[in-house]
């Protein structure tokens, strides 16, 4: 399936925009392309709103921009490796709109165009009415969706019907209805890091309905796992942590969809696969896969959710528990504003183990981290709750929350974004796509 990408409200505003007028009004997008194993992501970074004086007719049914107007922008793709998004608004539409045969024609006509001046596609078409839009690539039947990625992840045209009238799911149903069951059967979920906090998202997920997955971790399970990974029984030491974790899904949706990767993230070929999914979770505990994942959220408007939870302790007593449970995705900030990543761990984390031997700056591997089980559900639910509000629209609106274990307090942060992060950022990361290289070993 292909994406086209908005970020934010930028899809509404320009909903907005041009459905002002009665008369039929264009405009054309510019969007960062980003290959999937089937189709590609369109993350739009820019919007040409025409003056008058660029249409070579406009009335309440058709318009047409003149070629002199068109050039510059598709010159502009070209040399950007961008693709361009046509799109027009049929403002009399009494329901959602649907591409016309005269829209049949124009795209003809605009495909042969770009062909002739060597654009290479994906390019697509969009069109906008009072009631609703449909999408489709250049000249095609092929159905695009359209997404709005930022607080939320509002999937705004779906050409794909799901029924999501299984019993299995009702007391579910009767809290948030069919619609966001079946929203919830239709998208793609990445879990990197199958331990003691994905475990349990991937359990939460499989019970509330999630369909198709995209596992990630390079780890297999050692006997001090078995007290904390959901699903694992003592027979299974020595196995893949993603295998383990699949069959678990599929013992409680024996329908589901599942791609296990034993990689870690840190290679950029492993991690650029979560470009496949609508929405993520950050499961693992090191700055350098953490990192990585960051970037990835705003390079290819991917929502993220980072969670993580420490344990002190001294002389064998508990001194401080915290969790954090944090959405990472355009518009909101990123670890990196927060000054939560530390260079010289995710340095060490990118290193080869020989690399690692031979630094004079890093002696050891350091020592396992505290862990319990009801910790790690604790902010696993948090996660999984913060999810359905940002995919689903149930009413839970906390997108960044610290969690003191000690008082049993849960607080909802507000995180400052700055406006230069090399990350989150436009002068930075944000929607560049495969323009930008992941900061991940490169093989």
């Amino acid at each position: 399936m292909n994406d086209l990408v908005f970020v934010h409200d930028s899809f509404e505003k320009l909903r907005t925009d041009l459905l002002r007028s009665e008369l039929e009004t264009c405009a054309i997008l510019l969007a960062n392309v980003a290959p999937k194993s089937e189709g590609a992501r369109l993350l739009v970074k820019q919007a040409e709103l025409p003056p008058e004086g660029a249409y070579v007719e406009r009335t309440q049914y058709s318009a047409q921009l003149k070629p002199e107007y068109i050039a510059p922008l598709v010159k502009r793709a070209k040399i950007q490796r961008q693709a361009l998004v046509f799109v027009h608004t049929h403002p009399g539409a009494i329901s959602a709109p649907r591409f016309s045969p005269i829209d049949d024609r124009g795209e003809q006509v605009l495909e042969k165009f770009l062909k002739t001046r060597e654009v290479a596609p994906p390019h697509a078409a969009l069109v906008l009415g009072p009631d609703g839009c449909s999408a489709r690539l250049l000249n095609s039947n092929m159905p695009v969706r359209v997404i709005q990625v930022g607080v939320n992840l509002d999937v705004i045209y779906d050409p794909i019907d799901s029924d999501a009238d299984d019993p299995i799911f009702d007391r579910q149903v009767r809290a948030f209805g069919q619609q966001r069951q079946a929203i919830l059967k239709k998208l793609t979920i990445g879990i990197v890091g199958l331990g003691g906090t994905g475990s349990v998202v991937a359990q939460q997920l499989a019970y509330l309905g999630v369909e198709k997955y995209l596992l990630v971790d390079p780890d297999t399970v050692e006997a001090s796992n078995l007290n904390r990974l959901v699903g694992t029984t003592p027979a299974d030491t020595g196995k893949s942590k993603v295998g383990i974790a699949e069959r678990y899904i599929k013992s409680i949706r024996p329908d589901a969809k599942v791609i296990a990767v034993q990689g870690s993230v840190l290679d950029a070929k492993t991690a650029r696969m979560l470009v496949d999914t609508d929405f993520f979770f950050c499961c693992t505990d090191s700055h350098g896969s953490r990192a990585v994942l960051n970037q990835l959220a705003y390079q290819y408007f991917l929502p993220c959710i980072d969670m993580g939870v420490s344990i002190s302790s001294k002389k064998s007593t508990v001194t401080h528990i915290t969790g954090r449970v944090q959405l990472l995705s355009p518009r909101l900030a990123c670890l990196t504003c927060a000054g939560l990543l530390d260079a010289d761990a995710i340095r060490y984390d990118l290193m080869s183990s020989y690399q690692r031997q031979t630094d004079p700056y890093f002696i050891g591997n350091g020592q396992p981290e505290p862990a319990v089980i009801s910790l790690n559900s604790t902010m696993a639910s948090l996660a999984v709750t913060m999810f359905l509000g940002a995919a689903i629209g149930i009413p839970s609106e906390a997108r960044y929350q610290i969690y003191n274990g000690m008082t049993g307090k849960i607080r909802i942060i507000t995180g400052i974004t700055d406006q230069k992060c090399v990350v989150c950022s436009r002068l930075g990361a944000l929607g560049r796509g495969d323009e930008w290289p992941l900061p991940a070993r490169q093989t």
